[in-house]
């Protein structure tokens, strides 16, 4: 059964799940900025991010297992259910993301830098 504090640790993980990406794609951002090529933007963005993403989601899954350890009842539920959600989060954002930006770049049309950033801040560089 999915209670209250369920429902509260889903939503949260699923924004856990935003931050992520959103710190992966700043940082992409920044690398396109400096002019680099999209690839080596995205592989940049990507190793930038992993230290910010792995302390979040580890001091996270910390709280989880104090909270579940600790509590009772919907506390414990609360706690497994956002502890499995940051735990998905934490796959999805490392390696399904990278999977599907890859799987993109094959696609000439979706390689060009204009479709990433605002057209006041294209380098003057091209893949």
């Amino acid at each position: 059964t999915l209670t209250l504090p369920g429902i509260a640790g889903f939503i949260l993980s699923i924004g856990m799940a935003v931050d992520a990406n959103v710190l992966i794609f700043e940082r992409v951002k920044d690398e396109l900025r400096r002019g680099n090529t999209l690839i080596r933007s995205i592989e940049a963005g990507f190793s930038q991010a992993f230290s910010s993403i792995i302390d979040s989601h580890f001091t996270t899954l910390i709280s989880c297992i104090a909270l579940f350890n600790l509590g009772t009842g919907f506390v414990k539920g609360f706690a497994a259910t956002l502890g499995i959600g940051v735990t998905l989060s934490l796959f999805t954002a490392l390696t399904c993301t990278r999977v599907i930006l890859r799987f993109l770049l094959n696609y000439q049309s979706l390689r060009k830098p204009n479709n990433f950033l605002p057209l006041n801040q294209l380098p003057n560089s091209t893949l």
